[in-house]
């Protein structure tokens, strides 16, 4: 993979960058409360929910961070129960990788693509969807609700582009227990708050694969878009993010901006108009496995 560098950014992206990092540091405000570690924030969930992760300070003017910062915040993360996980774009902090590989976290990268507030999506080359195909945003109380939830648990339990082996029946007892223990409940409040629009390629009363943006002001981020994994290679992401973009920007927000697992999923929003940008990192122990993105 490239990797992006501040080299390559043209100074008159650095806005782009310091609104995305805004961006970052806002989101996860609305279910989480946020602690103090000098040039690191810790983002502690309150409720139930999406565990959070430590980042770097918005603003911050002080001295560098040290390992010693980032094994202060690990050492609260273990008291707490949360993951150990640090999340940053590489080109807006680089400081903050050798920080975290000398206290002994593993750093993973994942391309960061955008689509900035003068660049138009791409209309979606290959095959159509087949017509029993639907893509669409969902309301609170959308029948779909949850098995659009479940399905990019699935497909980040099988990452990739291939063909996989999870189906419908998967599908089925993964949305079973996630409507048991309250996410899809929390997700319809989320939607319904404004905090996030998912949309779903549906057929047949299933959700074969589905996505959500999240918008804060004119800003958001595309996350989570994942297709049942014997479903793929159908058009059906592809599709699902053209939605959400086009939601996006029809109400309002100029930036649009994701993280993709690896390169071979970038080249899918590529498709879609997407450029990549910068590199977003995620730093966790080394006996975990990579997150999703």
């Amino acid at each position: 993979m490239h990797r992006v560098t501040s080299a390559d950014l043209d100074p008159a992206h650095r806005p782009l960058l310091d609104e995305i990092e805004r961006y970052y540091d806002a989101v996860p405000r609305s279910s989480a409360r946020v602690e103090d570690f000098g040039p690191l924030s810790l983002f502690v969930r309150e409720g139930e929910g999406w565990p959070f992760y430590a980042r770097p300070a918005l603003g911050h003017t002080g001295p560098a961070v040290t390992a010693e910062d980032v094994l202060r915040v690990l050492a609260r993360q273990r008291e707490l129960g949360a993951p150990q996980a640090f999340e940053w774009v590489a080109e807006h902090d680089p400081l903050l990788r050798a920080a975290v590989e000398e206290a002994g976290l593993t750093v993973h990268e994942h391309p960061l693509l955008v689509l900035g507030p003068d660049e138009e999506p791409a209309t979606p080359s290959g095959p159509a969807l087949p017509a029993e195909v639907s893509v669409r945003v969902l309301t609170p109380g959308d029948p779909d609700l949850a098995s659009a939830t479940a399905v990019p648990h699935l497909a980040f339990g099988e990452p990739g582009t291939s063909l996989g082996l999870a189906g419908p029946a998967e599908l089925a007892v993964t949305a079973e227990q996630l409507a048991a223990d309250g996410a899809v409940e929390r997700i319809a409040g989320r939607i319904a708050a404004g905090r996030t629009v998912l949309a779903a390629a549906v057929q047949d009363g299933t959700a074969l694969c589905a996505g959500q943006h999240n918008p804060v002001g004119t800003v958001t981020e595309v996350a989570g878009v994942g297709t049942l994994p014997s479903a793929r290679r159908r058009g059906l992401g592809l599709a699902v993010t053209a939605a959400l973009v086009a939601h996006a920007r029809a109400n309002g927000v100029r930036t649009v901006f994701l993280s993709a697992a690896d390169e071979d999923v970038a080249r899918i929003y590529r498709r879609a108009g997407f450029r990549p940008f910068a590199t977003a990192l995620i730093a966790e122990p080394a006996t975990t496995e990579p997150a999703g993105a």
